[in-house]
């Protein structure tokens, strides 16, 4: 097992959590210091009036016990709240990553490979949650977190709160994103996402959509101006917008009216928030499913509904030398049947259809092999020969023989197999060809 690989995999499944708990550690933050700041303030405000009098000294001691009273609830509901089962489920996470050391170390175990099975299943059901999260299945992704006990290795309330937003952008509302972006506005910052802009802009058009000029005006001072350091030509057009209504002529003001915007508004949150919590734009389930038929999709991989190759028949060394048969390549009458037989476009027999594909491989089996065809093929450095009889491996103990006509080679175990069933005779099931065992030759693979 590739430890560093599978661990490079997982980093989203540990990121989202933390990234969830630096929001509760900056929200503890921001509280401490509004409100021990103020008590420093007061304090310093005491300490400049030495001759105040006792009961206004008392009255700001007690005013500033309130204020820190008041803090260590707040703290503690926010411990209670978020702090506490964002912890919990960061520990359930790490617990759950923590096995793969110790099963790469000991993977020839047979217990640890009944472990890592188990293991492997339970990923296997995260990324189907992930999946239906990612499609609009919500429900779907509870009752299967459920039903697995894996609540605390899924981001359903992540997915769902990205949902609720989406929907919102969707039916023509920027509040629900522009809150997200306040509460997410540092680490926007850190990887200079526009959208807070793109969404400002897009209730600006709206207002001018509307006709209410005094408000999109007002709206543009107080919302678009800031950002003329990074985006003043887009400000300048939107400026005059106001002079065009909808269904202008005029391409660039057309662009800014068209209501194809709001889902590219959505497409654009989705990006951000995926980025902020080193989510894939992709279903993990998605991008396994490529790395998988990646690695294992060869140019003999059957391919669906494709018809297999087509029989060539070898003519004798004779034949191509003089250009008439010889005694031993049989009668005229056979030859031109051969040949016509070689030169008919007949339909693909079966076997040979079943013989293209390798029962061991996943890119070979129907349902897959619709997705391999969009993926590259894999690249080996040392190659492995695969019987397409049986599908074995060939090697020092499974040799290839070849037929000494047709030349087609397969592995000494599925031939010898089919010499016993049949007194000694096998048979190629691409072209037919028959001989006795004992006049296989062997094959050297340099």
């Amino acid at each position: 097992m590739n430890l560093e690989g599978t661990l490079l995999f997982e980093q989203p499944f540990a990121r989202v959590p933390y990234e969830n708990y630096r929001k509760v550690f900056r929200a503890t933050q921001r509280a401490l210091e509004k409100e021990l700041g103020a008590v420093q303030s007061a304090a310093a405000e005491l300490a400049r009036r030495p001759q105040a009098a006792q009961s206004e000294a008392l009255a700001a001691v007690d005013g500033m016990i309130l204020r820190v009273e008041g803090l260590k609830r707040k703290l503690a509901d926010l411990h209670e709240s978020a702090g506490k089962p964002t912890l919990a489920v960061l520990r359930a996470r790490l617990e759950h990553l923590e096995h793969l050391p110790a099963l790469s170390s000991s993977s020839n175990n047979p217990a640890s490979s009944v472990v890592f099975e188990h293991w492997a299943d339970t990923r296997l059901d995260r990324w189907l949650v992930d999946y239906a999260l990612r499609t609009g299945k919500p429900r779907t992704a509870a009752s299967l977190a459920a039903d697995r006990h894996i609540e605390h290795l899924v981001d359903i309330e992540l997915f769902t709160d990205v949902r609720r937003i989406e929907q919102a952008l969707a039916r023509g509302s920027c509040t629900e994103a522009l809150a997200w972006c306040a509460e997410n506005k540092s680490a926007l910052r850190k990887i200079k996402s526009t959208l807070e802009f793109s969404l400002r802009l897009q209730e600006y058009i709206e207002l001018a959509r509307a006709r209410r000029t005094t408000a999109a005006i007002a709206y543009s001072r107080k919302h678009l101006v800031p950002w003329q350091d990074t985006h003043l030509a887009e400000i300048r057009t939107a400026s005059a917008l106001l002079a065009f209504k909808e269904g202008t002529k005029c391409g660039p003001y057309r662009r800014l009216y068209d209501p194809a915007r709001w889902p590219a508004l959505v497409a654009s949150f989705r990006r951000a928030a995926y980025s902020l919590n080193a989510l894939p734009s992709e279903p993990l389930l998605h991008l396994a499913l490529y790395a998988g038929l990646a690695s294992l999709r060869l140019p003999a991989c059957r391919a669906p509904g494709s018809s297999p190759d087509p029989v060539v028949s070898v003519p004798d060394v004779d034949t191509q030398r003089t250009g008439s048969p010889t005694p031993s390549s049989g009668s005229s009458n056979t030859q031109d049947h051969s040949h016509e037989d070689a030169m008919d476009d007949t339909e693909p027999q079966e076997p040979r259809e079943e013989l293209r594909s390798n029962p061991d491989c996943p890119t070979c089996d129907p349902s897959l092999s619709i997705l391999a065809k969009e993926v590259p093929f894999s690249h080996h450095v040392n190659s492995t020969i695969v019987c397409a009889l049986s599908g074995a491996i060939m090697d020092a103990d499974n040799g290839p023989l070849c037929f000494p006509v047709g030349g087609a080679v397969y592995c000494r175990e599925a031939l010898e197999e089919m010499a016993i069933q049949n007194g000694g005779i096998v048979t190629d099931p691409r072209n037919g060809e028959s001989c006795a065992f004992g006049e296989l030759r062997r094959v050297f693979i340099s």
